[in-house]
């Protein structure tokens, strides 16, 4: 399944502006690396680190890369815009 990128930076715009609901129902519904990453941050951010580390599996990417989940948020916002 193809996630247009837009959904994807509005997820984690969404996020940077505190608003984990609305970001985490975007991701929700979709299972690209991309979108697992981000809901891998929700859950870092959510203080579950448990389910966080579950959806990291699911990518490249480790729960222990980033210390501050702001950091890789527009880590990850940089990469979507150079798409």
């Amino acid at each position: 399944m193809t996630v247009p990128i837009a959904e994807l930076k509005r997820a984690v715009q969404a996020a940077l502006d505190s608003e984990w609901d609305k970001s985490h129902k975007i991701v929700q519904g979709y299972n690209t690396p991309t979108a697992c990453r981000i809901h891998a941050v929700l859950h870092k951010i959510e203080g579950d680190a448990w389910n966080s580390r579950y959806w990291y599996a699911r990518t490249s990417h480790k729960y222990e890369e980033y210390a501050d989940p702001q950091d890789e948020l527009r880590a990850i916002l940089r990469e979507l815009e150079n798409n």
